[in-house]
């Protein structure tokens, strides 16, 4: 806090614009929990605020974009408040933050994905006028001082835990292991601390998150992903749990019976698959063929045969023909998938598939992802209707609008109608409206054997 002319505590206001995936989201979690530390509140309105940090992506090029246009609009706070800090972090910052200093000068504080721990000095020498610029090449042995912080989350009863970091593989089109490094995986009793806390703050989904999560543990030696996942469910309080990203290879058998076996485990699972074809596939060095993924799918719906399915899919990677992109529509026709996440190939530098020419033009792989993406809601809408007139298990995470919000053990999102506060609450809710991307329906009380409505 700062003193303001009248001689008044005039407390300090940070607003955060996070871009990219789910770690992203946790790494922006644990920056506003140090900016609470510093005594920072967060601001309504980043016109508001004493402190803007931007969190960046560099999976694809759009993101790269989105930063620049978010970056000159945010400029305009330094109209209002000259000593006003903009920062630029994460995977953006981290692969090209000199060359951001240079197409925004006005930008006072740039760190990459392995140093947010150093925030307070970065801040600290920003706050006086300097460019504070931090960006390490080699990984920071003492960046699990990051873990140290709590989170502070818009959503009050799930939360993400960071298990891994970094990651192994060499996807040719990949930018994460240049921006996040190699593997490196927390120990568990680390893990279980952080568990703890948020389920004494609250928490009753934990969601455990990695740029290749199922990889947890190969680099400690003496434990597996399953065995996190077992000693996670053996936490008091704990009442759902689920993971993101697992990479095919890494998912084996163990942490599918695990998934099967332990009640707080949902029934969903996010396996990114890419690309259907095999020649694709290998150009892409993903280390399985399609044979292989889909005995993993075959195995996951022996186990659990009410799994819900996505998958990350790319459209239009160098090489790919009409013939190859076939492969891939075959691929969501058979497992029928209840989300996919679709992009166009995005060449990232630095990438070994950046130096490859496109094949097909623009036009082509955009048609090409618009039939994959219609041919996808569809589906959707299929597994959807399969809960008209079902009671399913919903944990309510907002109201909005005058309906509760929620997610099902399958994901699904649902509307809830109810003359009672839900919040936090895990109730079971009659479906009785399907949409293409949602559910809607009354909550219900469990008596006995028999649902009844409130």
């Amino acid at each position: 806090m700062e003193k303001s002319g009248g001689g008044v505590e005039k407390v300090k206001k940070y607003y955060i614009r996070t871009f990219g995936c789910q770690m992203n989201v946790n790494d922006s979690q644990k920056i506003a929990g140090i900016l609470k530390s510093l005594g920072y509140e967060p601001a309504n309105h980043w016109q508001e605020a004493d402190l803007i940090l931007v969190n960046t992506c560099s999976v694809r090029e759009k993101p790269d974009q989105k930063v620049l246009s978010a970056l000159g609009e945010f400029k305009k706070v330094k109209n209002k408040n000259p000593d006003a800090v903009i920062g630029v972090c994460g995977c953006l910052a981290q692969r090209a933050g000199y060359e951001l200093l240079q197409k925004a000068p006005f930008v006072d504080m740039v760190f990459g994905t392995t140093n947010i721990h150093n925030l307070p000095q970065l801040l600290k020498e920003a706050e006086r006028g300097n460019k504070a610029v931090e960006i390490i090449e080699e990984i920071d042995e003492r960046e699990t001082e990051l873990d140290r912080y709590p989170t502070v989350r818009d959503n009050k009863y799930t939360a993400y835990i960071t298990v891994i970091r970094g990651c192994d593989k060499r996807c040719t089109y990949c930018i994460v292991p240049y921006t996040r490094g190699k593997e490196r995986s927390r120990r568990i009793g680390e893990i279980l601390q952080e568990v703890q806390w948020l389920v004494e703050d609250g928490v009753k989904e934990i969601h455990l998150i990695g740029q290749n999560v199922t990889a947890y543990g190969k680099d400690l030696g003496d434990v597996k992903f399953y065995q996190l996942l077992y000693a996670v469910s053996q936490v008091e309080g704990v009442e759902r749990i689920r993971f993101t990203t697992g990479h095919p290879k890494d998912l084996d058998e163990d942490t599918i019976k695990a998934m099967a076996e332990i009640p707080q485990v949902c029934e969903y699972l996010h396996l990114p698959i890419q690309a259907g074809s095999d020649r694709i596939l290998k150009a892409m060095d993903r280390g399985y063929t399609q044979k292989e993924y889909l005995e993993k799918i075959e195995l996951l719906k022996k186990y659990i045969p009410d799994i819900a399915l996505s998958t990350d899919i790319i459209v239009g990677f160098p090489g790919e023909t009409y013939q190859d992109y076939l492969e891939t529509i075959k691929v969501l026709k058979e497992v029928e998938y209840d989300q996919v996440f679709a992009f166009k190939y995005s060449p990232r530098p630095g990438t070994p598939a950046a130096e490859l020419s496109q094949t097909e033009d623009g036009e082509t792989v955009s048609r090409w992802l618009s039939d994959l993406i219609n041919l996808q809601k569809e589906i959707t809408f299929k597994k959807n209707k399969e809960y008209q007139d079902k009671t399913v298990e919903v944990l309510v995470e907002e109201e909005k609008e005058g309906k509760f919000v929620g997610r099902t053990r399958t994901n699904k999102l649902v509307h809830i109608d109810s003359g009672h506060n839900l919040l936090g609450e895990i109730v079971k809710v009659k479906i009785n409206r399907v949409n293409r991307f949602s559910l809607e329906g009354e909550a219900v009380k469990v008596i006995s054997e028999e649902a009844q409505l409130w």
